[in-house]
């Protein structure tokens, strides 16, 4: 398929250069940096879910109360 793209000049120029110091057509250079930016994306969007560990339990421990800091970090450290 062909198609039209308007370029910076310079971005041009260096893409040219790129595709002639690897041995390939501009056009086969625009292909390949464009499956390769699509690919990283999909990966990216793929990998962005995260598992948080949990474990059972039966809630809170006597006495913790989730709004007072001071009192929480005092039942970490065994305060």
């Amino acid at each position: 398929m062909r198609t039209t793209i308007r370029m910076d000049d310079e971005l041009l120029r260096d893409a040219k250069k790129l595709a002639a110091e690897s041995g390939r057509s501009l056009t086969k250079l625009i292909e390949d940096l464009l499956r390769e930016k699509i690919a990283t994306r999909e990966k990216k969007a793929a990998r962005t879910r995260a598992r948080i560990p949990t474990t059972k339990g039966t809630g809170l421990q006597a006495g913790v109360d989730l709004d007072d800091s001071a009192s929480l970090l005092g039942l970490m450290e065994g305060q």
